[in-house]
């Protein structure tokens, strides 16, 4: 069994922008540096024996300051990097939607096997988070593990956990710096709190709790 804590990073200006950023290596913004600061406090006395992030700019640079509070290496895996959104990345919604229709009609559709093209279609997105993530627990089975990654990569889990289909919309709240906690156990995934960003309020720890637990779906 391992205990997981996962975290989106914190925000960026693209978030703001509601632009794609995918795989460009987007450096949080001044409220995103606020926020990995209060993540690091927040979590300061949880019993996180190793840390993970995406190697994207973002994650790294918000599981830094948890990092050096808990006096940890922080090791960055590429598996758990953002969807890849090909030509999309950098464009904003608006802009795509007006400039490229065709794509933006087709991306709208949310068919899982629909790649945007030079990007990664959400069933190969699927397949690589979970092949990532099941990697991680297994090697540190019996320990609780931190991972630092992207709004995308938690949408996968909480489906694989959920047993939400990938055709769809997402449906679950991900805020920035959100802290989320699952447990993997003999191939079993299951979500025991969701979208904790309280210590982002001022506010006390006060997660949602949701008792869910399915195996892990590779579709």
């Amino acid at each position: 069994m391992t205990e997981l804590i996962l975290i989106r990073h914190g925000e960026t200006d693209w978030n703001r922008q509601m632009r794609f950023q995918g795989h460009i290596d987007v450096p949080l913004n001044a409220a995103g540096q606020a926020q990995a600061a209060r993540l690091a406090e927040r979590l300061a006395r949880e019993p996180l024996q190793v840390l993970v992030s995406s190697d994207l700019l973002r994650a790294r640079q918000t599981a830094a300051p948890l990092a050096a509070r808990l006096g940890l290496a922080l090791v960055a895996d590429a598996g758990l990097r953002e969807q890849g959104f090909g030509e999309l990345e950098g464009l904003r919604t608006a802009d795509v939607q007006r400039e490229r229709p065709e794509v933006w009609a087709a991306w709208s559709r949310h068919d899982p096997h629909y790649a945007v093209p030079g990007g990664e279609s959400t069933h190969g997105f699927h397949e690589r988070v979970l092949a990532a993530v099941q990697r991680l627990a297994v090697q540190h089975a019996g320990r609780t593990l931190g991972i630092v990654t992207h709004g995308g990569v938690l949408d996968m889990l909480w489906r694989a956990a959920q047993g939400v289909p990938l055709h769809g919309p997402r449906a679950c709240a991900i805020p920035n710096c959100g802290i989320n906690r699952l447990r993997f156990d003999g191939g079993r995934l299951q979500v025991l709190h969701w979208a904790d960003d309280a210590h982002l309020r001022g506010l006390p720890e006060q997660p949602c709790t949701v008792p869910a637990s399915l195996q892990l779906s590779r579709a």
